[in-house]
């Protein structure tokens, strides 16, 4: 089950996709990760579908890392006495704390924290952003607000507030809760819902307490304006554009996508592009012209892996939104231009000894016949800086610790090996050869650059590099130890 691309591909699990032979089928269609959604579903539920993963990861002999993704709170109004409201462009429409079911006039929004953080010119977005209302006047439980645009208003519709930062934290009560059965379940990744500044990401790490790495979602004007500190505080991030659609103009979300891409690459953490990249497959069995150059677009931006929702979790055609994803991903990579565009955009990292490590391993596996990069990792560290240098060659990251295999199943170009401790450079490099030929990425004739750290089994101390034959009898012929 080798994969012939490096961008990683995210699957949400559902209704339509929770028995083990579709997950199955999904994984060797090209899933590499399971996105398990809080936000629907009860525990039973998610944890039967963590079992099911992990039993086809045994049957297939593949790491597979499970994403479990938090609701985070939802801010949502009151009721009407007739389940709805027509309002029109230039009413005056009231929110306040008064619980009674609203009218034409004004409903319950029962988030003081909202009340608190208005001012007079906060603008108010409903219903995903299709009602647009502005403050007039506002205090402690109450926002008189002038309709932008119009539209019907019903019972607990969604209501979005994007240019202030509330008060709020980014985990709510049942957020902790599932955060917790989450870490006690053995997912390997956390997504944060949200997100407006790093501290929200500081405490979901210490919740989390090294059991999960913590991946921030990009959903809201306050994260991007605070990315720089959100990103240092994450292990990773997700470009929720389903989100950052209804609270910015649509306009700006593709040059925030390429930005916030761009970043991470250069700090080397994974970053998934998401939301309604292949939707219609919800209902067909082939995406539109515009999805598939919008995925190919977050290849061609050199994203760590893409994401299906509804598509693979409740759609018609879960397999096959999966493989045609794979396979646009293929076709893709396969473009001269793809590599131009990756060689262009990388940023050059030379502030240790790790970094002009693994810029050195892509500069000789570019420069001469090498097969792939090999790296032992402890942490996984190692294998991301290897990662964020976009080699075009396979990078094969080996380590004795199964959490950190899962765990780099959501990073650009990695394949992940198990294997047994080592103690002694040379038997880094016979794995290394073996896990090399055994996966048909090189042969008993190739080369292939090895780099690790000594001493071993110590968590970022990457400072040797080789370039090794893959003939195992060379190998011990050649090694002075």
């Amino acid at each position: 089950m080798n994969r012939s691309r490096n961008i990683k591909i995210v699957a949400t699990l559902g209704p339509a996709s929770s028995d083990y032979k579709m997950i199955r089928a999904l994984s060797e269609a090209g899933a590499d990760v399971f996105r398990l959604n809080m936000s629907h579903g009860s525990h039973d539920d998610h944890r039967e579908r963590h079992a099911t993963i992990r039993q086809v990861e045994k049957d297939t002999g593949r790491p597979i890392a499970i994403l479990a993704d938090l609701q985070g709170p939802k801010l949502r109004c009151g009721t009407f006495v007739a389940e709805a409201a027509d309002i029109e462009e230039g009413d005056m429409f009231r929110f306040d704390l008064d619980p009674a079911p609203g009218n034409n006039h004004r409903v319950c929004l029962p988030h003081r924290e909202i009340f608190e953080a208005l001012e007079p010119g906060s603008t108010l977005l409903v219903n995903d952003g299709k009602m647009r209302l502005k403050v007039k006047e506002c205090g402690d439980d109450f926002a008189n607000c002038e309709v932008i645009v119009g539209g019907t208003i019903s019972d607990r519709k969604g209501v979005n507030v994007p240019d202030v930062v509330l008060p709020l934290k980014a985990l709510s009560p049942k957020d902790r809760e599932d955060l917790e059965f989450a870490c006690q379940l053995g997912v390997d990744w956390l997504a944060l819902s949200f997100v407006q500044r790093a501290d929200d990401v500081e405490e979901a790490r210490a919740l989390a307490q090294g059991r999960a790495s913590v991946l921030s979602k990009i959903e809201k004007p306050a994260a991007v304006r605070d990315f720089d500190a959100i990103l240092a505080a994450s292990d990773g991030i997700m470009v929720a554009r389903g989100d950052l659609g209804v609270e910015l103009p649509v306009q700006n979300v593709p040059p925030i996508q390429k930005r916030l891409v761009h970043s991470c690459r250069r700090a080397g953490k994974p970053v998934i592009v998401a939301t309604q990249m292949m939707e219609s497959m919800i209902d067909s069995p082939v995406p539109t012209r515009a999805e598939v150059s919008d995925v190919a677009n977050a290849i061609y931006e050199g994203a760590d892996a893409v994401m299906l929702s509804a598509e693979s979790a409740a759609g018609n055609y879960p397999r096959e939104a999966v493989a045609t994803m794979n396979d646009v991903a293929i076709e893709v990579e396969s473009d001269p231009t793809y590599r131009q565009v990756l060689n262009n955009s990388r940023t050059v990292e030379r502030n240790t000894i790790a970094d002009g490590i693994v810029s050195a391993a892509r500069e000789i596996a570019e420069a001469t016949e090498i097969r792939a990069i090999a790296c032992f990792t402890q942490s996984g560290t190692t294998a991301s800086l290897v990662a964020r240098e976009r080699p075009e060659v396979p990078i094969i990251a080996l380590t004795p610790l199964v959490g950190t295999a899962r765990r780099l199943c959501l990073t650009w170009g990695v394949q992940s090996f198990m294997t047994g401790r080592v103690d002694r450079f040379k038997m880094a490099v016979v794995a290394a050869a073996r896990a090399a030929r055994s996966t048909g990425l090189a042969g008993e004739d190739d080369q292939i650059v090895v780099t690790a750290g000594v001493p071993f089994n110590v968590p970022g101390t990457t400072n040797i590099l080789r370039v090794a034959p893959c003939a195992e009898r060379l190998i011990f012929a050649t090694d002075p130890e």
